[in-house]
């Protein structure tokens, strides 16, 4: 399996959640994009006695190549999250915002393996009472069948490795 075919079997995964978009659509490095947008309203009894509004977001990057090495990896992690909290818009509605990079790649050099676990960023939006914006990060080494992932990356984990099969 090559990197375009992985990529494409992961995507294929997010198309019934998610609005992707994919080439002349998406700003470079990144191969594809991914959104989920939900909006949530709770009531009691009527709709008039509303309780609550809740938004819940995320935005998920990809990116696929032959080989990944650091310094790649380092523009690649300031480029999702950077996009991703452009997005965000906290208010008292919002819960959650939550930014995720997918890498594919046939090779990770050794130093990338290493980041890829310690790589993490957090955002609270007043103190939580505006939402939060977490960080997801996993990456997929096609030549071994590896996975390397954050701590928050670790619930992609399932997902990203049925496609191995």
């Amino acid at each position: 399996m090559n990197v375009t075919e992985a990529l494409d079997k992961i995507l294929c995964s997010f198309t019934r959640y998610y609005n992707i978009k994919r080439g002349a659509e998406v700003e470079s490095p990144f191969s594809a994009e991914a959104e989920f947008i939900s909006h949530n309203e709770q009531y009691f009894l009527i709709k008039r006695a509303k309780v609550a509004d809740i938004d819940s977001n995320e935005y998920v990057y990809f990116y696929g190549a032959d080989e990944v090495d650091y310094e790649t990896l380092q523009k690649l992690d300031e480029a999702a999250w950077s996009r991703g909290m452009a997005k965000v818009v906290p208010s008292s509605a919002h819960r959650n915002s939550d930014v995720t990079l997918v890498i594919v790649a046939d090779k990770l050099s050794s130093d990338a393996k290493a980041a890829i676990p310690k790589m993490k960023h957090y955002k609270s939006y007043m103190f939580t009472l505006h939402g939060w914006s977490y960080y997801r990060l996993i990456a997929l080494e096609l030549s071994t069948g590896n996975l390397v992932y954050n701590r928050q990356g670790q619930n992609l984990k399932k997902l990203v490795s049925n496609i191995l099969k």
